[in-house]
């Protein structure tokens, strides 16, 4: 059995992991500041003997004795980033700091859950993990996509300069039971504003593409990453490579939901790309990972999960 830590463990993916963990037979410390994260996504294992939960900001040293570091707190929804991005990048950048230097001291392995915003806007379709990337600095959207850049930047430096066994996960779209349904992406817009009969916003024409992995799946591709032979940092891909314009999105829930909702258009944000889709050679060679859920079967899990909360 080993004591696991894991940084934003309340959240939407955290919590998800919390569950797996405590399934393989580890125990789990779940740190949360719980900005973004809520308690009700933890509250099923509040009374398991090998769950522990601790309200903590990443950003302030944090002093306990585990096995492994699984790093995830960081706020992910462009409506939760933005609305404090000096936050934001403190999150990614210092609270990466504070994990590598409590895995520094322990020795342990430590995994960053990264992202795909890494790649920015990119002018290579399909993205491998050998792209670098095109990233507005000053953009709106540069607290996220910088302070992700700049943690696995930190991870390589603490790999190379103190030999720190990391993992690095470039997360693609995940989406599942347990998103807020006030966070603004597009899956739980989408689905929230069909149950409610509203009308369903889509930015630009709705052609700009997604690639949207079930959560079971990510977590799967998570712990596998963990667990890999040593030596294998990654960053490498997680992700389901369907790729979906957000109009196909748009109508597939429409069909799933039964609803009656009309879609009405707005501008493109700043610095929203226009395609997102992972190459996953490199997960399916060295993590034996492949996305099994397709679109259909998760939204359906999705949606039932919004009924239950939404009535």
């Amino acid at each position: 059995m080993k004591r696991i830590l894991v940084t934003g463990g309340a959240g939407f993916l955290g919590s998800h992991l919390c569950d797996k963990l405590i399934k393989e037979g580890n125990e789990v410390l779940c740190v949360d500041n719980l900005y973004t994260g809520s308690k009700s996504n933890i509250h099923h294992l509040m009374e398991n003997k090998n769950f522990e939960f601790m309200r903590h900001d990443i950003t302030f040293p944090l002093y306990v004795e585990v096995d492994e570091i699984y790093n995830l707190a960081c706020p992910a929804s462009p409506v939760h980033y933005q609305f404090d991005p000096v936050q934001t990048t403190k999150t990614s950048v210092i609270g990466a700091i504070n994990m590598l230097g409590l895995a520094k001291r322990l020795k342990i392995k430590i995994l960053q859950a990264s992202t795909s915003e890494v790649y920015g806007d990119p002018e290579i379709h399909p993205q491998p993990e050998s792209y670098k990337g095109s990233v507005s600095t000053t953009g709106i959207r540069a607290c996220y996509d910088e302070g992700k850049r700049c943690a696995e930047t930190l991870f390589f430096d603490y790999h190379r300069q103190h030999g720190l066994d990391i993992k690095v996960m470039r997360i693609f779209n995940t989406y599942g039971p347990r998103m807020n349904p006030d966070d603004g992406r597009v899956v739980s817009n989408f689905i929230v504003q069909a149950l409610k009969g509203e009308d369903i916003t889509i930015f630009g024409d709705g052609s700009q593409t997604r690639s949207f992995c079930y959560v079971e799946d990510n977590i799967e591709g998570m712990y596998k990453l963990m667990n890999s032979r040593d030596g294998f940092t990654g960053p490498v891909n997680i992700g389901n490579p369907g790729e979906f314009t957000m109009l196909e999105l748009a109508k597939q829930i429409i069909e799933l939901t039964n609803s009656k909702s009309k879609l009405i258009f707005f501008p493109l944000p700043q610095d929203d790309p226009m395609q997102r889709q992972p190459v996953i050679e490199m997960a399916n060679k060295e993590l034996n990972w492949k996305p099994k859920i397709n679109l259909t079967e998760g939204l359906q899990a999705t949606i039932s999960h919004f009924q239950k909360l939404l009535f």
